[in-house]
Parts: structure tokens; sequence; C-alpha cells
């Protein structure tokens, strides 16, 4: 009778998890409308998940689809076009809020996707114009952002890692006035930067670790900041034949690397070999680092 018992638990155990395995809601919100505007506003606001964003093959300007599992409430979305401006919004919150010791606890012990419960996709369409406004809490976010038209993007995570990149390699055709992530606690892997074509870069992380990188020469002038009060900063500059100076703020409990190759004015600042003053498309980096390191290459 024991045995029985325990094979009978057994079973029931095995069932359920692949209940709850297989319990997943999918989801598509979609704008249909083409004309009338002349910018999309994407605000997109989810506490969790592993999200894709990247441009799709579509006619809508905006395609959202997403696995949700676990759900205790779902996601909303509504649109409206105003004085030219489509302001879209997708908004997920947990009505069991997720405090800072389960978000800690995620980001030690997660090594799955799966740990997320939620997946999101978002598909954006070439021949629109994007001001995206992006908040995440647990998961991570993975950015392509080749062959889209983006005057702006903010991101803003309490712990979701952020990946960002342009993988076709093709830089945004118009000019983007700010890019900015800022991160509780967490990564930041930001590549071929030189694509964005932004005025201005700014990245902040309490904790964390951030890898940014330029492939290549920007066009214009910009001014990049990267701010982290514990951690690390690892930055590939672009060839020395791009014009820029660099500033490194930091203290006695940050070790710096930087390039022989990069001329020491004084006070933490340093030029590359083609620095002048008054350069169309002077680079001007600062970076700040209180707690950890920073390696410039």
């Amino acid at each position: 009778m024991r045995m029985l018992n325990k094979l009978c638990l057994i079973i029931c155990l095995v069932f359920g998890a692949r209940l709850e395995s297989s319990s997943q809601i999918i989801k598509e919100f979609k704008v249909e409308e083409k004309h009338g505007f002349n910018l999309i506003q994407l605000d997109f606001n989810v506490y969790k998940g592993i999200s894709n964003i990247e441009r799709k093959q579509s006619e809508n300007p905006v395609f959202i689809h997403c696995d949700l599992a676990k759900v205790n409430i779902l996601p909303t979305f509504h649109h409206e076009t105003i004085n030219g401006v489509l302001n879209t919004y997708l908004t997920h919150r947990n009505v069991e809020s997720e405090n800072l010791g389960k978000s800690l606890s995620y980001k030690l012990f997660s090594n799955s996707n799966d740990d997320f419960d939620h997946k999101w996709k978002v598909g954006l369409n070439s021949n629109y114009l994007y001001d995206l406004n992006f908040n995440f809490g647990i998961g991570k976010a993975n950015f392509d952002l080749s062959h889209l038209p983006i005057s702006n993007c903010k991101v803003n995570s309490t712990s979701a890692d952020i990946n960002l990149h342009y993988s076709k390699k093709m830089a945004n055709s118009v000019k983007m006035d700010t890019l900015l992530v800022k991160i509780n606690m967490g990564n930041l892997e930001a590549s071929n930067l030189n694509f964005t074509n932004a005025k201005k870069m700014i990245f902040e992380a309490n904790y964390g670790t951030m890898n940014l990188s330029f492939s290549d020469k920007m066009p214009e002038s910009c001014d990049i900041t990267a701010i982290v009060g514990a951690g690390k900063v690892d930055l590939i500059l672009p060839d020395e034949s791009q014009p820029f100076i660099l500033k490194v703020k930091s203290t006695a409990m940050c070790r710096t690397t930087i390039p022989k190759s990069l001329k020491d004015i004084g006070n933490k600042t340093y030029v590359s070999k083609s620095y002048k003053e008054d350069a169309e498309n002077l680079m001007s980096f600062i970076i700040d680092v209180s707690v950890g390191s920073v390696n410039i290459r």
C-alpha cells in the first residue's frame, strides 16, 4: 500500500509539472493604422521576462507577441494619434510586487530563460520614425536596432540585463538625439555604438558591468557618459583617426587601465592623435566609476 501511495504521488507530481509547463497564454498586439502620423512613440513597460526588440517584416508599425506563464494579470495595450504622433502603450504589471530581495535572488541564481516566465517580441517597421521608451523589471532585453529610424531611445531597468547592438551594421538613417540606458542592478552589452548616429549617449548603473564598443568612426560630434557606482566599465574606442577626448573620474577604489597610445593632457584626461578641439566629429567621453575598474582599449 505504501509503495502504491508513493507511485500515485509521483504520477501526480509529474502530471502537475507538465500541466504547469504547458499553461501558457499567447497574446498578440498590433497597430494597424499606417497614415495620419509622422512619429511613433512607443512606451513598453513589463515587470518580468525575456524581451527581443528588432525590425520585423510586416506592414504594421508596431507588432508585439508575448508568451505568458504563471499569469496573475494580463498586459494592457492601447494607442492613439495626437498632433501627428502615434502614442502606443503596453503595460504588464505584477499584482504581487517583486521586491528587491527577490530581484537579487533572480540575478544570483537564474541561469536560463525559463526562470523569467514571460517572453516578449517587439517588431518595428523600418518605414516609420520611432521615439522609444522601455521599462524592464527582472529579466533580459535584447535590442537589434539595425534598419530602424530612431530619434530617441530610453531604457530603464530594475535588474534586467540589456544587450544593444546593430547586427546588420546599418547606421541609423536619422539623427538620434539621446540614447539613454539606466540600470539599477545588471549588465549592459552595447556594441557598434557608432551606428546609433546619436548626439548624446548616457549609460548609468548603480551595480553592474558595462561593455561598450565602437567599431568605426562617428560622422558627427557626440557626448558619451558612462557612470557606474560599483562594477566595471570596459570601453573599446574607435580608431585613433577619430578625434576624441576621454575624461576618467575615479576614486582610490577603482583600478584604471588606459592605452599608452593616448596622449595624457593632465587631470585624468586623454586625447587621440587626431584630436582637435573644434573638430566637427569630436567624440567626448566621460567615464565615472566609484568602486571597481575601468578598462579602456
